[in-house]
């Protein structure tokens, strides 16, 4: 999972949704931890189209 910081509002909703626990918001950035498994559930919810995930095949 990568975040567009350029596009990204800092909302929260990403790390909500997560299942995983995986997505940290610090220090004025948002991405993700170890345990993000590329499901791609906060790139559906991000409202900025800032997050994209490549799944792995």
């Amino acid at each position: 999972m990568k975040v567009d910081q350029n596009l990204c509002v800092r909302c929260g909703g990403c790390v909500g949704v997560c299942p995983f626990d995986a997505i940290e918001a610090t220090d004025g950035s948002v991405g993700a931890n170890q345990k993000c498994t590329d499901c791609g559930i906060c790139e559906r919810v991000c409202p900025m189209g800032a997050i994209k995930v490549e799944r792995k095949l």
